[in-house]
């Protein structure tokens, strides 16, 4: 069995980084907040979920099977539509929406980087990789699907107002679609502006605390930020479209479930 916690002497480490949690949990008891419960099972969720993917990736990456490789790939899709459907509980289809989204920009991001040359389709490359789209692309199908489903219910009488003038229903929401894609894109096009200035990102942090050099994590972290950037705007328009269509009948007529 691999020694999950090997060159990072030991298990003390970890046990001493909880000491962030229990600060949390004081200030939240002192601000009567009333979080403590929910950091407490949010970090024995994660203590307990990243050691269990830790071993299953050291088989997975010893199997170079890229049938487990894909199988991974689905379960992170399925988990991470599964989420953000709970979010947009209001939105009609919202588990098919999420999951076509998110998987839509995963797989066209990953297959550019694939084709591209950027990686190699091999464990140890496309499961991390992949790990870091799908957490973005949920993130932007959550805002996308909510922020749209709002401003549909939000604007209804204006944008019935467009349909009764003879627009169509592309027409009549073009302003909700446009700042729905606006406002998701807005903070990973803002963080890429500014990384390197105000943050030092995952990637290129956890490289150079590997050992890389510099520069050597900047060149990685480059790409891992452009293919982010890709995957947001790939699943935020699918997610944005598919939405869209659910509050339209053919005809152009606004409809609400």
């Amino acid at each position: 069995m691999p020694d999950i916690f090997a060159g990072m002497q030991g298990i003390e480490r970890v046990l001493m980084s909880i000491a962030f949690i229990f600060i949390a949990a004081a200030v939240s008891r002192w601000q009567d907040s009333d979080l403590e419960k929910d950091l407490f099972i949010a970090t024995f969720r994660s203590f307990v979920q990243l050691i269990a993917i830790g071993y299953v990736l050291e088989l997975v990456f010893e199997l170079h099977d890229p049938v487990f490789t894909v199988a991974i790939l689905l379960v992170m899709t399925v988990i991470a539509g599964r989420t953000t459907a709970k979010r947009a509980h209001k939105t009609p289809q919202a588990q098919l929406i999420s999951l076509l989204s998110i998987g839509f920009g995963t797989a066209m991001t990953l297959a550019l980087l694939v084709a591209l040359g950027v990686f190699d389709f091999v464990p140890k490359d496309i499961i991390p990789i992949g790990g870091m789209i799908l957490g973005t692309s949920m993130t932007t199908a959550t805002l996308v699907i909510t922020r749209l489903s709002s401003d549909f219910h939000d604007q209804r009488g204006l944008i019935e107002s467009k349909l009764a003038l003879g627009a169509t229903s592309r027409q009549a929401s073009l302003s909700q679609f446009q700042r729905t894609i606006k406002s998701a894109l807005t903070p990973i096009i803002d963080t890429t502006k500014t990384v390197g200035l105000i943050k030092l990102p995952g990637a290129m942090t956890g490289m150079i605390l590997a050992g890389a050099s510099p520069l050597e994590a900047v060149q990685l972290q480059i790409i891992v930020m452009y293919m982010l950037v890709g995957a947001a705007t790939f699943t935020g328009l699918v997610a944005a479209w598919l939405t869209y269509r659910q509050y339209f009948t053919p005809v152009h007529q606004l409809v609400f479930e």
